[in-house]
């Protein structure tokens, strides 16, 4: 059944996929809600893990194992997702957006390409024949999932408590994994996906290392367009003008966890060269020495409070 869709089954998940994010996009665009954006997104992955080991259905031990990381990866992430958006209410990335349905429908159609893509690890290994015998290297693939997914499972605990608690209102999260890195669930996924295509290794042949895509594309997409880019700024206009949270952001590394003492002493062309402190991650702080402040700041400073969240 496979061979008749398609050997790899990259028509039979794009085509799932566009359909999946298609249905959410419509619901989304006619209500004006944004609560089920990343839900759909983190259970797209999981329709296709469980999708393409059905239709093929040869079950074999690693095809099982792989598609069971991604759906425990998945579930977790969007129940999470779900739920926070739930207690908080909508989500200001949006808040451009609802009124536009070009820029809305661009949105939704990069989901789609970020499902599809990096999905394909275990798309292809689920749709091979092959079955060699376990290895080294799914070992250490599926030590590394093991690594990234308690990173980032803690990292969004740590940061949910720290803003659910009252006196940490106005404040940035700067606890637990967050000491060591100002993005530590983005280091816990990228580094996740990369043991997921580590330990899908052993059956790819020719061509189908091309799936390296899917961890390439993702490690992009967060550390230059639409993950750490936009927190930065965001959290650059809220506190920019704090003394303290200026010494956290020299003193802390964006992505690779790090002590501060080891990452604040390092030389900055180390830091830009090999730990992605890319100077565009800075380029809405204010100057030392100026007295801008951001509207929120200037609330905080009068209410001692915001409601503000990433």
């Amino acid at each position: 059944m496979g061979t008749v869709i398609d050997s790899h089954f990259l028509a039979l998940t794009a085509i799932v996929t566009v359909g999946y994010q298609l249905l959410f996009f419509i619901v989304t665009a006619l209500l004006k809600i944004d609560k089920v954006t990343d839900f759909a997104g983190s259970t797209n992955f999981v329709i296709l893990a469980v999708l393409t080991s059905v239709v093929k259905g040869t079950w074999h031990f690693r095809q099982v194992i792989l598609s069971l990381l991604v759906v425990i990866w998945g579930f977790r992430l969007g129940l999470f997702l779900l739920m926070r958006i739930l207690q908080w209410g909508e989500d200001r990335r949006f808040d451009e957006m609802r009124g536009n349905l070009g820029r809305l429908a661009i949105f939704w159609i990069l989901q789609a390409v970020w499902v599809w893509t990096v999905s394909l690890p275990v798309t292809v290994v689920n749709a091979s024949d092959r079955n060699p015998s376990l290895e080294a290297l799914d070992i250490i693939g599926w030590i590394m999932w093991s690594m990234g997914f308690l990173f980032e499972a803690t990292a969004d605990q740590q940061k949910l408590a720290f803003k659910n608690s009252p006196e940490n209102r106005g404040k940035w999260c700067n606890v637990g994994l967050w000491k060591y890195t100002r993005h530590p669930n983005y280091f816990g996924e990228i580094f996740l996906w990369w043991g997921i295509f580590v330990a899908s290794a052993p059956v790819l042949e020719g061509a189908e290392w091309l799936v390296i895509l899917g961890p390439v594309f993702l490690t992009l997409l967060l550390l230059f367009l639409s993950g750490i880019p936009l927190l930065e700024k965001s959290a650059d206009k809220k506190f920019g003008n704090v003394a303290a949270y200026r010494a956290y952001k020299r003193t802390t590394s964006p992505l690779i966890p790090l002590p501060s003492e080891v990452y604040g002493n390092l030389p900055s062309w180390f830091k830009a060269t090999f730990l992605f402190e890319f100077p565009f991650y800075s380029r809405n702080l204010p100057l030392e020495g100026t007295t801008w402040h951001s509207p929120l700041v200037q609330g905080v400073e009068r209410a001692g409070e915001t409601t503000a969240k990433d």
